[in-house]
């Protein structure tokens, strides 16, 4: 026995929404032999484009039952057939949080008529319920109103009934397909093709454009966690709705996934991406002349525009480390923004402070200990490689670190010797260095000291 549903609600996910009206029809796989109907008070005002659309209003559904009053007589009529709806995902979450809330727990399986439609009627322009109807000569009484589009529903589903020769409800209902989970627009072929092996995953809109970009260790695993729960939050809904396709890359580690999902999240920016978007260090170390011609150095916030020689994340760690400098190089405190007063100049060292400030002292001379000091500092910068397994046993994965910043990744023949690593960067593919990716590397070599070189 099925429960073709179709509610009407007062917006888009359930947990901040109310049901305005609800139909059930109670098909057994021929014809309709029970109906059930009714207006609901949500509670809430009807917001005016939704009044707009469903005719539903106010004064309509101020003498209406609330949802806890037929919430035992909804719940006798769904709790043992097969839940059918048209996007059934959004009418079952509806009724999944408010049958709850009323302390109800519905569980059933789920059959999808967009979903089917694709599969049973393929190749039509729209599978929305108005237009599909048209197309199939389905004609739709009181659009957008529950009982008009759960007729509509109800004579499609017994369309797809009687056109599936090939047997795609009952291998949806089949509990290993999990195909009742998916989100209403996105293709079972999508799913089947996900491998279980390390990589990243994209979900692409209607339009194709990327919206979310993850990274798993089992993608396959991975993605179907997206789609192991209903949750009734407008965020999750709008989520599962928008997603229409999903493409993927494979990688040799965890780690060159963690890293080419930081790297793609900022270069397509998803919408849904939420973390790694912000991610950097928030101070950086500078080095500029002025206008007198000596070299300066400051520690100061970052911008996109700006390029540091070395990055904090606290300004008191870069005020920090320009004092050492200072004290080993005998740099000028006031040429690096140290002391800011009228006062004379103080040496942090012991050493005699030569009064670059005051122009006493070259340009020339001074800015030669000022190389000097940034050239430790660079030499400080380690340069290594992580080396770990590939994709397949012909080849292992490398991750290049030159002079503290992430140069790039990619795959290398395991017959590729020690000694024809100076040729290596001809393998891999360059990447724009940032924080978060420069630590996670760190990290990792410091944590798998035998796969560094």
């Amino acid at each position: 026995m099925y429960a073709i549903v179709d509610i009407e609600t007062t917006g888009g996910h359930a947990s901040a929404n109310g049901i305005t009206e609800i139909a059930i029809l109670i098909h057994n796989g021929k014809e309709v032999t029970e109906q059930f109907r009714t207006l609901v008070n949500p509670g809430i005002p009807i917001p005016i484009y939704i009044q707009s659309l469903t005719g539903i209003n106010d004064d309509m559904v101020r003498s209406a039952p609330r949802f806890n009053e037929v919430a035992q007589q909804i719940y006798a009529l769904l709790h043992d057939k097969i839940f059918v709806a048209h996007n059934v995902n959004f009418d079952f979450s509806f009724l999944h949080y408010h049958l709850a809330a009323a302390g109800l727990h519905l569980q059933t399986r789920k059959l999808c008529t967009v979903r089917l439609s694709r599969k049973i009627i393929p190749g039509l322009a729209s599978y929305s319920l108005g237009r599909l109807c048209k197309e199939v000569g389905i004609e739709v009484v009181e659009r957008h109103r529950a009982m008009g589009d759960a007729q509509a529903t109800s004579k499609l589903f017994s369309m797809l009934l009687e056109k599936d020769h090939e047997g795609h409800i009952n291998r949806t209902l089949n509990p290993r397909s999990k195909e009742q989970s998916l989100p209403p627009h996105l293709p079972k072929e999508d799913m089947d093709k996900l491998p279980s092996v390390s990589g990243i995953y994209y979900f692409h809109n209607s339009k194709s454009k990327v919206i979310y970009v993850g990274k798993a260790r089992n993608i396959k695993k991975r993605v179907s966690s997206h789609f192991a729960n209903n949750k009734p939050g407008k965020q999750k809904q709008e989520f599962l709705r928008d997603i229409h396709h999903i493409s993927f890359q494979e990688c040799g580690t965890e780690l060159m996934a963690f890293i080419l999902e930081a790297i793609e999240i900022k270069r397509l920016w998803p919408a849904y991406n939420r973390s790694l978007k912000k991610f950097e260090h928030a101070y950086g170390l500078y080095s500029f002349d002025d206008q007198n011609g000596y070299l300066r150095l400051a520690v100061d916030k970052r911008n996109k525009f700006s390029k540091p020689f070395y990055t904090f994340n606290k300004i008191l760690d870069g005020h920090a480390m320009i004092k050492n400098l200072i004290a080993e190089f005998n740099l000028c405190p006031k040429l690096c923004f140290v002391q800011r007063n009228n006062e004379p100049c103080i040496s942090i060292n012991e050493q005699v402070c030569k009064k670059a400030c005051e122009q006493i002292e070259s340009p020339a001379s001074y800015n030669e200990r000022v190389i000097n000091a940034l050239s430790k500092l660079k030499s400080a910068l380690p340069s290594f490689m992580v080396i770990d397994e590939g994709r397949n046993l012909s080849e292992k994965s490398c991750i290049l670190i030159e002079e503290g910043q992430f140069y790039g990744m990619g795959y290398i023949s395991t017959d590729l010797k020690d000694e024809d690593m100076v040729d290596l960067k001809k393998y891999l593919t360059p990447y724009a260095s940032n924080d978060y990716i420069r630590n996670m590397v760190f990290n990792y070599s410091i944590r798998y000291p035998l796969k560094v070189r």
